[in-house]
């Protein structure tokens, strides 16, 4: 078989895959060496370079042959001592490693390689590489020898029978492993979610039917007293022996209920269990060890130093630890900008640090864990950390601060400063930083995953900046609220804080409501207008707020009223939709009811155009408040969320309000605890029907009152009959009705929403 015929797309993927995991080896091994040169190294090296050259005579890239032949030759006389292998020539070495990366790539373009600049680029290294060989190396350290012999020249056969023996030996030695896309990954981490959410609703079903037990025991506590009244009076015997019968019938009740609530909470401990190990099973899907994001980052590190003219040396720690998927890929624009920040203002040259009495290579330290339920990563270095007072007196000439507030400013919050745009302590500006693209970056980033990070300087010992991100993204914990009598989550990362304003706090500055936060005035804005949900206003209790912002822009977004804290799953919006204003995602709450989770970035985006355009609305007293409560109150009732959503967002938009109900059990719970103008009910539902709740309230004395519309898909002519004859007021089918007929139908049957 010639290697034309062994060229197609697989083979190529192969060799690409062959290129990436050995490149790495050598990088790596090289960086080693360099550090510390060892046999085990040298042998590591010398079988990649190897492998490479073998996979690239099988598939006909003749230029990935050329190149691991010089290098597995180099890596050949160092194991026997006939060179060392220091800086510079680890420096060729490098760039030859970063070559057979581009080679394979582009293997293809074969005109490249063995003619164009592509064979220009691998004679230039040959070249280099020779030169680096005949001259004497800087900084060399001993390099020991060990004996081996070199390698010779396998038959094709037999290199491919070597790695087809390696491929096999890890398939052995590890888990298997499957392809799954990412689309079919994240929809298992939301079904599974879901799952877990539902599992929560057993734990309030089965509060409710305890309350349902402690009636029924207080039932046949008055039915005993009965019982023992008029047997003390007398009783005709065929009434007492009624009587003993139904007392018989309680008990036998009671004790199934007993048996049932037994189960039910045996069955509630299962499902919960089993609903939390599948959805951290397939969380645990989503999870890739730390060291995926952090490949090339020694390499880089070392470049960088050597460019700068310092030793630097990177350390990573808790390459094992997991990370979400969608973290991980997020995390390599800030990682690096904190190693570069490291290298350029925190690392000191070597003869300023031999002069502190440091050793002259500097130490970079990464490291990442699992710490409290969060994500923590860490970049430290051992450099000259940063002058406070300079950086103090920076930000007053910035005029950021002025000198009475820079001099009771503490450490943390003067080094909170270095997040602002654009703020940097350098004055010139070079290819690593100084280009006025300041740790704001960074900050940006972290706040898009909800995630903070901290900056700690100690003079003359060097800096730390600690990371904290959630563990998954999947997961969210929020800050519910209500805003226009519905709920909505924020995510708590972009919450600086909750609290209850008085309305004598409110002032007026340049023709907008204002309150004193922290020394600072504080913009006041309605949330809903912002979502434009409708007209909220301050309760006799006073305003529930939540601030959000940052130093440059913070404001206090006022709601109807905080919920409290949730942890959500994520529910990723239809793409179809596109970026929806002001909303970031969805969630099910533990009941099922579903729960916008809100943008804050694009809020303050929206909060900003409307005082641009001066549409800023002011937040209003109880009045209106007081209107939207006397208004006139709907009861829907139906197994089907699309047509409750669809019937309550109806309904609400005419000013109406509204509460919802999920089954006719359901709604016959809600009829008896509150007062309704009008009930909305469909027919066929689970645990009890439409027909048997209109009986239920044309039957009650204090319920027959009620008008009721009954909504259904049916609508045969017998149908309509049958539910008029249980007592409906008005019949509607789903498959004809419009917004405006449905509408119609409610007004025709209680009029508008608030009395004239």
């Amino acid at each position: 078989m010639n290697a034309d015929d062994m060229r197609d797309a697989s083979m190529l993927d192969l060799f690409r895959l062959e290129v990436e995991t050995q490149a790495q080896v050598m990088s790596s091994g090289l960086l080693a060496i360099e550090r510390s040169a060892s046999p085990q190294e040298l042998e590591a090296c010398m079988r990649a370079a190897h492998s490479i050259k073998g996979a690239a005579r099988i598939v006909g890239i003749q230029a990935g042959v050329d190149v691991t032949h010089v290098m597995e030759d180099c890596f050949v006389s160092a194991q026997q001592g006939k060179i060392q292998l220091g800086p510079r020539r680890i420096d060729q070495l490098l760039r030859g490693v970063d070559l057979l990366q581009r080679i394979a790539v582009s293997a293809e373009d074969l005109q490249l390689w063995q003619a164009g600049d592509g064979r220009k680029e691998i004679d230039a290294f040959l070249q280099g590489l020779q030169n680096s060989l005949l001259q004497a190396d800087d900084s060399v350290r001993a390099t020991p020898s060990a004996p081996a012999a070199a390698p010779g020249e396998l038959p094709l056969a037999g290199e491919l029978q070597q790695q087809q023996q390696q491929l096999q030996d890890k398939a052995e030695s590890a888990d298997r492993m499957l392809r799954v896309t990412a689309a079919h990954l994240n929809q298992l981490v939301s079904l599974s979610g879901e799952s877990l959410v539902e599992s929560r609703w057993l734990p309030a079903f089965n509060e409710s039917l305890l309350r349902l037990k402690r009636q029924q025991q207080g039932a046949a506590q008055a039915l005993e007293a009965l019982h023992d009244t008029l047997r003390e009076n007398g009783l005709a015997a065929a009434l007492f022996t009624a009587l003993q019968d139904s007392r018989q019938q309680v008990d036998a009740c009671q004790k199934m209920l007993t048996e049932r609530l037994a189960e039910l909470e045996s069955f509630e401990r299962r499902n919960s269990s089993r609903a939390q190990r599948l959805y951290d099973q397939a969380l645990a899907c989503r999870m890739r060890p730390f060291a995926d994001r952090v490949v090339g980052y020694d390499r880089m590190v070392r470049d960088l130093g050597r460019s700068l003219g310092k030793q630097v040396r990177l350390e990573i720690s808790g390459e094992t630890t997991q990370v979400d998927r969608d973290i991980l890929e997020q995390l390599d624009a800030p990682l690096v900008h904190l190693l570069r920040n490291a290298l350029d203002h925190g690392i000191e040259p070597a003869q300023q640090r031999h002069a502190a009495g440091k050793a002259e290579e500097g130490v970079i330290s990464l490291t990442a864990r699992h710490h409290a339920g969060l994500l923590q990563i860490t970049v430290s270095d051992d450099g000259g950390g940063i002058d406070l007072e300079q950086l103090r007196a920076s930000i007053v000439a910035r005029s950021l601060v002025d000198n009475a507030t820079s001099a009771r400013l503490s450490d943390a919050e003067l080094l909170h400063f270095l997040l602002l745009p654009g703020f940097s302590m350098r004055d010139t500006v070079t290819e690593i930083s100084g280009r006025g693209v300041g740790l704001d970056v960074v900050h940006n980033m972290l706040k898009r995953m909800r995630g903070t990070i901290q900056i700690f300087s100690e003079s003359g010992r060097g800096m730390r900046f600690q990371l904290q991100l959630p563990l998954t993204l999947s997961l969210v914990r929020s800050l519910l609220v209500s805003i226009g009598g519905e709920p909505y989550a924020f995510p708590l990362a972009y919450v600086n804080r909750t609290m209850v304003l008085d309305k004598t706090q409110i002032e007026m500055l340049e023709g907008r409501q204002h309150f004193s936060f922290e020394e600072r005035q504080i913009g006041l804005v309605a949330a809903s207008q912002i979502l434009q949900s409708g007209e909220s206003a301050a309760g006799d209790d006073g305003i529930a707020l939540v601030v959000i912002g940052d130093m440059s822009q913070t404001y206090g977004l006022q709601v109807d009223r905080l919920l409290g804290e949730h942890m959500l799953v994520v529910q990723p919006l239809d793409a179809r939709l596109g970026k929806i204003k002001d909303v970031a995602a969805a969630a099910l709450m533990e009941d099922g009811t579903p729960v916008l989770i809100l943008d804050v970035e694009d809020m303050l985006h929206s909060v900003d155009k409307l005082i641009a355009h001066g549409q800023l609305d002011k937040i209003h007293d109880g009045g209106s408040q007081q209107q939207l409560q006397a208004s006139k109150r709907v009861l829907v009732v139906d197994d089907s969320l699309t047509v409750r959503e669809l019937e309550r967002k109806l309904l609400s938009s005419r000013g109406y309000t509204v509460r919802i109900a999920v089954d006719g059990m359901d709604g016959w719970n809600a009829l008896r605890s509150e007062p309704f103008d009008l009930v909305i009910t469909d027919i066929d539902m689970p645990r009890m029907d439409g027909i048997e709740l209109v009986t239920l309230i044309k039957s009650n004395l204090q319920l027959k009152a009620i008008p009721v519309m009954i909504v259904s898909y049916k609508d045969r002519q017998e149908d309509r009959q049958r539910g008029l004859e249980a007592g409906a007021d008005y019949y509607l089918a789903k498959a004809s009705f419009h917004d405006e007929t449905l509408l119609e139908a409610v007004e025709d049957l209680i009029g508008a929403a608030h009395d004239a």
